[in-house]
């Protein structure tokens, strides 16, 4: 065939051929398709980048059923907890104009309510442990529901009622969204904005997130995709949080792989660089060690840091809550993005692991064995330790008063817990003795003791619905103190609030 002839037979066949060619991505399309058609999820988008470069961004299903409004690479999803790493940088932004010192403590910055030193010293929580969840601040999560006539309170008065420190600052790692919301705080005290609008204007506009805001933008509203209750699929009424900064941020695949690609230090031409490369490594650095009950998991400042993850470092973020399961992962070694938003069910961290795995064939290798090896973990009986055996007795104080508390470690396994004053024959305070209870799924974790038991936490915003109470105590000279959280248990969730708990060992 001549020369000319392949031409024209190129420019003839060509879209045809190429129409043929194999679709990398199209296993991960199916692997989609399967989870909207098999669960609750109405819609997932996803985004990947490479080198500098988006290679691929998609959006599957329903952004909006009963409005019947496609999901596409430009819809915007509740982010849950990617939030943080969001939040963070705004703070970084703060940092790099010399408005913010990590190392000063937090309550440096807040105003009427500050932090309490119940178990530690307030003036060691520092603005970079409650970035590093290293604070000693506890469990907290709060929603509050459009259909539900309950507000949130100012963050003044939430500080002032949840900002107790239930461990030491620096002695061990305590997820708190809490944390996050006094970031946020701290942001509007010190750019005399509000925290949306810094965000927008310092962060979200300059990295080129046009589709990102903090709640529902002005202006965003026809591409939001409807939070969905992953038991029955029906829409869940809008909710807002007492922690904006960990949980409240709306983006877009696209903008959230852009966000990605800029902590990638993959800066693109319409991105101002809002923050040097040398900040943008010193929130990738370990500052939390053996995070989350992991050795090869660790956090910095507003990320979580897996080291050694099936072969590569994986600087990482995921948020989960009622209607909302999302990821972003960054491969730094390999320059390499990773987006899975869903408003709803589904498992977009399978789809996340499995464009890495096409990325990266290592990667792939080791997930597949990871996968066939994975086995259910059980937890193991409950053993006492002999320094738990005995009486314990002391105090959970709230923000409204104190209550008396005792516990009973018995040689058996069985672990007691009982809450208010057996002299008190009803009344709000200090409280009528509750029937003692059987702390349930005890564990003695990292020197921890953990469970639950079925009781209540009489504060207003708690007893308002059914919860148990969750603890975690740490025995620290002779004392077993930590956090009691009355945590809400009917759907929709609503909340984790928790308390300060000391005990003492009786003689």
């Amino acid at each position: 065939m001549t020369l000319r002839c392949t031409f024209i037979a190129l420019m003839l066949f060509g879209p045809r051929l190429a129409a043929q060619a194999p679709d990398r991505w199209q296993p991960i399309r199916d692997s989609i398709q399967s989870q909207l058609v098999r669960g609750p999820s109405a819609a997932m988008a996803v985004a990947v980048a490479k080198d500098g470069k988006i290679i691929w961004e998609q959006g599957f299903g329903w952004a909006n059923r009963e409005k019947m409004i496609a999901a596409t690479a430009h819809t915007t999803f509740s982010l849950a907890s990617i939030s943080k790493p969001i939040t963070a940088t705004g703070l970084m932004v703060l940092l790099n104009r010399r408005l913010v010192d990590l190392d000063r403590p937090a309550n440096d910055y807040l105003g009427i309510g500050k932090l309490t030193g119940l178990a530690g010293d307030a003036s060691q929580a520092t603005v970079r442990r409650v970035l590093s969840h290293t604070s000693g601040l506890p469990l907290h999560y709060q929603f509050f529901y459009s259909n539900e006539s309950l507000r949130p309170v100012t963050m003044d008065e939430t500080i002032a009622r949840y900002g107790n420190l239930v461990s030491a600052p620096g002695e061990t790692f305590q997820y708190s969204n809490l944390g996050f919301g006094i970031i946020d705080h701290i942001i509007s005290r010190v750019s005399s904005q509000t925290y949306a609008d810094f965000m927008r204007s310092e962060v979200f506009l300059p990295l080129g997130m046009t589709h990102t805001s903090i709640d529902i933008g002005p202006g965003l509203e026809p591409y939001v995709a409807e939070r969905y209750d992953r038991g029955d699929g029906h829409p869940i009424p809008f909710y807002t949080f007492d922690h904006n900064g960990g949980s409240a941020v709306y983006s877009s695949a696209h903008d959230l792989v852009r966000f990605g690609m800029f902590h990638l230090k993959s800066h693109l031409a319409d991105q101002r660089p809002i923050l040097p490369d040398s900040l943008i490594g010193q929130m990738q650095q370990v500052v939390a060690t053996n995070a989350f009950g992991d050795s090869a998991t660790s956090y910095g400042l507003g990320w979580v840091v897996h080291r050694n993850n099936r072969g590569y470092t994986v600087i990482e973020h995921s948020g989960g809550m009622p209607g909302v399961a999302t990821v972003l992962h960054l491969f730094p070694s390999e320059h390499l993005a990773i987006v899975a938003l869903t408003n709803g069910g589904g498992d977009p961290n399978a789809i996340a692991e499995d464009i890495a795995a096409l990325m990266l064939p290592p990667y792939r290798e080791r997930l597949l064995a990871d996968r066939g090896t994975a086995r259910q973990a059980v937890a193991p009986k409950f053993t006492a330790p002999s320094e738990l055996l005995g009486k314990w007795s002391g105090t959970l104080r709230t923000w409204q008063s104190n209550i008396p508390a005792r516990l009973v470690v018995e040689a058996d396994g069985d672990v007691k817990i009982m809450l208010g004053d057996s002299t008190v024959q009803g009344g709000p305070s200090p409280m009528a003795r509750q029937d003692p209870a059987l702390l349930d799924g005890a564990q003695w974790d990292r020197g921890v003791l953990v469970g639950q038991f079925a009781g209540t936490i009489p504060t207003p915003d708690a007893s308002r619905v059914p919860h148990l109470i969750e603890i975690a105590l740490r025995l620290v000279g002779g004392k077993l103190r930590g956090q009691a959280a009355a945590v809400s248990s009917t759907e929709p969730a609503r909340f984790a609030l928790s308390s300060y708990l000391e005990l003492t060992k009786e003689p």
